[in-house]
């Protein structure tokens, strides 16, 4: 199941230069406070970022944390959705406003995979592929979470990772441990 926000003819964003709608995709994750409603007002802050055409969101999911040991399950489960974005923004401008949001609810950096409010990241942009300190598209643990393959698989059954493969056969292999 998924919801679409900011659904309507592409043509009426305003076109401050010339750059082709892309689809991105973010993922989404809390475990601190009301999950549910921080990812419901992330995903309605997602919908009003300028040169944004359209936002679909998966219905969220459960997880258990992972830490950088692995997975922890003494931490708060994570909830977990992904949202496609149908964007003219740049995607280093598309992260800025990502973490602008993940502030706005709350979000510190203390330590690495901690605990959080609200957890953005840049999954994919298009078929842009960089290693770019700044920037690594397309996420760098994408390909080995099923927090995120799952649900962005459940709105787009056609999903593919650029440089990977598609989402369908990733999940496939992280549900039975085949890492080939």
């Amino acid at each position: 199941m998924s919801r679409r926000l900011a659904d309507g003819p592409r043509d009426e964003m305003p076109a401050r230069h010339d750059r082709p709608w892309v689809d991105a995709v973010v993922a989404l994750g809390a475990n601190l406070g009301d999950r549910e409603a921080t990812l419901d007002a992330a995903v309605k802050d997602l919908a009003r970022l300028p040169l944004v055409a359209e936002v679909r969101v998966a219905t969220p999911i459960e997880s258990v944390a992972v830490k950088p040991e692995g997975p922890d399950e003494d931490a708060p489960a994570y909830l977990n959705s992904v949202a496609i974005l149908t964007t003219r923004l740049a995607p280093s401008v598309l992260l800025e406003y990502l973490h602008r949001i993940e502030a706005r609810h709350g979000r510190e950096r203390r330590e690495r995979w901690g605990d959080r409010t609200l957890d953005l990241d840049l999954v994919s942009y298009g078929d842009v592929q960089s290693t770019s300190p700044a920037l690594t598209l397309p996420h760098p643990r994408a390909a080995e979470r099923e927090f995120v393959l799952a649900p962005w698989l459940a709105i787009d059954p056609d999903a593919d990772l650029p440089g990977v493969g598609r989402v369908d056969a990733l999940l496939e292999r992280v549900r039975t441990g085949d890492a080939s």
